[in-house]
């Protein structure tokens, strides 16, 4: 286990060593700039800009100079947000972006695995069709369109639930179902077919055979094994709420780390930009670590290589 865990840190280095690198030069390649706005400044205010940022340097020397601060992490200063430390930002938005992706990871756990579980159970059944039509709806429509239509129907329509910011907890029920809205279904779907697979092994008919109930067969063995495809889904699906849905976090006016990543792509605002695409990167692998040591635990049949 050490060994893996110790190969794993040496590939996840890599691996943000490269995502720092390709998304700095394509970042770059893109037209514009930071300060060229509508109210553009004056070139004398713009050369001074420039020089204050080190953007007037050749891109290798921008390049190396961001990579040194980069090992000290420093991911270095706003350029719209004047003054503010990108780690600042990150620290202030991603609780935000975290509280309502927790809750929307465990609404959608809570809520996919027993349907898939109980939709297999009652395969071709009215139930299992009911759950799968659902769960196909679940997955086919937008986030923003779900988001859309519980706003008008619950904020407009019968005025129960607020449909922006985040000052009391009714605040954080819409934007929670918006976000688990497509996970419950893909969940669901993927748990109904394990559930399928396992429940035609082998070992789950010697089990009956040997005189174990139905209940304990299912939840002793089939739900075990079942699950795993599930864990696998989880770690990116973690990673991509945790870091804030950008189009929720629109729509619903939240101050979280999804829609300050949108801002920054539109203001061009290059550190906030690395910043936060390393942090989501490093997030990512950091949670697919996680979910390997978890399938082991899981199935400690499974070798981690």
């Amino acid at each position: 286990m050490s060994a893996y865990i110790i190969k794993r840190i040496v590939s996840a280095v890599v691996t943000l060593f490269l995502v720092a690198t390709l998304t700095f030069f394509l970042m770059y390649l893109v037209p514009g700039g930071p300060f060229l706005s509508e109210k553009a400044p004056s070139p004398q205010t713009l050369k001074a800009l420039e020089e204050k940022y080190g953007l007037d340097q050749p891109i290798g020397v921008q390049y190396v100079n961001y990579m040194k601060r980069l090992l000290h992490g420093d991911l270095g200063t706003s350029l719209k947000m004047r003054g503010q430390e990108v780690n600042d930002i990150i620290k202030t938005r991603f609780p935000v972006s975290a509280r309502l992706g927790l809750m929307a990871v465990a609404l959608a756990i809570l809520v996919g695995i027993p349907m898939g579980a109980v939709a297999a159970l009652n395969r071709g059944k009215w139930f299992d069709r009911l759950i799968m039509f659902v769960s196909t709806l679940g997955i086919a429509v937008p986030g923003f369109v779900v988001a859309t239509v519980l706003m008008y129907l619950f904020g407009v329509e019968l005025h129960v639930l607020p449909t922006f910011g985040l000052t009391s907890p009714l605040h954080y029920i819409l934007p929670v179902v918006s976000l688990a809205f497509y996970p419950t279904a893909y969940i669901s779907r993927l748990m109904r077919s394990s559930m399928l697979d396992v429940l035609g092994q082998d070992y789950m008919r010697t089990a009956r055979a040997k005189g174990l109930s139905r209940f304990k067969s299912l939840f002793k063995h089939a739900l075990r094994n079942a699950v795993l495809p599930v864990v696998t889904y989880l770690g990116p699906m973690l990673a991509g709420i945790l870091t804030g849905s950008f189009v929720v976090e629109k729509i619903f006016t939240i101050p979280g780390l999804g829609s300050q990543f949108v801002g920054s792509i539109t203001d061009r605002d290059y550190p906030l930009i690395m910043g936060t695409t390393i942090f989501f990167a490093f997030l990512l692998i950091t949670l697919n670590v996680i979910v390997d040591i978890a399938y082991k635990i899981i199935d400690p049949r499974i070798k981690l290589k």
